[in-house]
């Protein structure tokens, strides 16, 4: 019987990839998507925070939009974690630094509802053209995989700017 502590103890990648994308694409994708992944993890915990936070006249419709989002977004963290290691790379494991992305306790409470919306907005548009550059990098690369999972999350980012737009409409 193997030793199971053996069995379980984690390996570092040394298998040889080869999917049609060079070693320093991967590696040079692997950085790109790891920054969009901490941005992600950004605007989950700003969306989250400003969902439990958020007081006055647009408490209701963005309670329920900040819900939705900080759930897709949640959920999207996996999904670009799992092409980083699809890529041959270690999702980062830095999660130590996700203090930093919350904003202080100070900050929520002098934010009004639309200056929280706008905090979100330049925050989603900060991740739309680090994924629009990457898409189209990765489109380059005829790496389709990454480039449809960055079309489908600029599609959620995109939207999510329209309907946050929409809120703070004068």
């Amino acid at each position: 019987m193997a030793n199971v502590s053996a069995v379980l103890k984690p390996k570092t990648q040394d298998e040889t990839i080869d999917t049609g994308l060079t070693a320093a694409y991967r590696e040079e994708m692997a950085e790109k998507l790891s920054a969009i992944l901490a941005s992600t993890y950004k605007l989950t915990i700003k969306s989250h925070i400003y969902h439990w936070n958020v007081v006055g006249p647009l408490f209701k419709p963005l309670h329920e939009l900040t819900e939705e989002h900080y759930g897709a977004l949640f959920g999207a963290t996996d999904i670009i974690a799992e092409r980083i290691r699809a890529l041959g790379h270690l999702a980062p494991a830095k999660l130590g630094e996700a203090a930093q992305f919350a904003p202080k306790a100070s900050e929520v409470n002098k934010k009004s509802a639309e200056d929280m919306v706008n905090d979100l907005i330049a925050d989603h548009e900060t991740a739309v053209k680090a994924m629009r550059k990457a898409a189209a990098d990765a489109g380059d690369a005829d790496d389709v995989v990454t480039e449809d999972m960055l079309t489908a999350r600029l599609t959620f980012h995109e939207k999510a700017l329209w309907m946050l737009r929409a809120i703070v409409a004068h």
